[in-house]
C-alpha cells in the first residue's frame, strides 16, 4: 500500500479523473478527503471510498473561492492532523468560441476555476504541509498547456499558467521537502468531454489519436499515484503528458 498513513486532498473528487484518484488513493491505504462543488457526487465517492476500508471526509467547496481552499485544508486538518499529497484536479470546460468573440464572464468563470483554483489550493496546501515536513502536489493541467486549440481561448490559457505555478511552487518549495508536479491529460472520457462535446466531435477527435481511442479516467490515476508515493521522490517540477501520443504528432 504504497500511501499508507497519508493524507490526500483531491479537489473536483466527485466525478472523472478526480474520481477514480480518491479511489485508488484509498485502494493504496491514503484517508481521503473530497472536494466538489456537486455535494451528491461527492458524498456518493466518500461512500465508495469508505468501503476501500479507509477513512475519509467530503467538504463541498468551490475551487474558484480562496475561503474554500482554506476551509477544505481546515477541515482535512480537523479530521487527520495532516495533509500529504494534494491533487489540484477541479476544473470547467467552458464555451466554444473564437478569441474575439470570447464571452468576457465566461473568460473570468474558466480561469477563476482552472488557474486561479489550482493557486488558492497551492496557498492553503503548501504552509500545512510546512509543518509535516513535506508532502507531493500534483496540479492538473491538460496537453492544451503547451499547445493551442480553436475557440477554447480561456481553457488554454488557463493551463499554461498551471505549468507556470507548477514550476514556481517546485523551486520555491523543493529544499523544504515539497514536490510540484504537473499532469497534461488529453482527451479524456469524463463528464467534461462528454458535456461539452457532441458525438460527431468526440468521433473526430478520436481520430487524431494515433492510439485510436480516448483516455480512461483510471490512467491518469495511475500516473498521479506514482507522483504522489515515494517511487518519485525525485520528481519536481516536470510535466507529464498522456494522451495516447496526441502531441506527438
Amino acid at each position: 500500500m504504497t500511501l499508507k498513513d497519508k493524507v490526500s486532498v483531491i479537489t473536483g473528487g466527485g466525478s472523472g479523473i478526480g474520481e477514480h484518484t480518491a479511489l485508488l488513493f484509498a485502494e493504496n491505504g491514503s484517508k481521503i478527503v473530497i472536494t466538489d462543488i456537486n455535494e451528491d457526487h461527492g458524498k456518493a465517492v466518500l461512500e465508495k471510498v469508505k468501503k476501500k476500508g479507509v477513512e475519509g471526509i467530503f467538504v463541498k467547496a468551490d475551487s474558484s473561492k480562496p475561503e474554500d481552499s482554506k476551509r477544505t485544508i481546515e477541515e482535512a486538518v480537523k479530521a487527520f492532523g495532516k495533509v500529504d499529497i494534494a491533487v489540484n484536479n477541479a476544473g470547467i470546460g467552458g464555451p466554444q468560441q473564437p478569441t474575439g468573440e470570447y464571452d468576457i464572464e465566461a473568460w473570468d468563470k474558466v480561469i477563476s476555476v482552472n488557474l486561479s483554483g489550482v493557486f488558492y489550493g497551492m496557498r492553503y496546501q503548501i504552509p500545512q504541509m510546512l509543518k509535516n515536513g513535506g508532502g507531493s502536489i500534483i496540479n492538473v493541467a491538460s496537453i492544451l498547456a503547451k499547445v493551442g486549440f480553436a475557440q477554447s481561448v480561456a481553457y488554454v490559457a488557463a493551463k499554461h499558467g498551471v505549468i507556470g505555478l507548477t514550476q514556481n511552487g517546485a523551486l520555491e518549495y523543493a529544499s523544504k521537502g515539497i514536490r510540484v508536479n504537473a499532469v497534461g491529460p488529453g482527451f479524456i472520457r469524463t463528464p467534461l468531454i462528454d458535456d461539452n462535446m457532441s458525438k460527431e466531435q468526440q468521433e473526430q477527435l478520436i481520430s487524431l489519436h494515433p492510439i485510436g481511442r480516448l483516455g480512461k479516467p483510471e490512467e491518469v490515476a495511475e500516473l498521479f499515484l506514482w507522483l504522489a508515493g515515494d517511487k518519485s521522490k525525485f520528481v519536481n517540477g516536470s510535466y507529464y503528458t498522456i494522451d495516447g501520443g496526441y502531441l506527438a504528432q
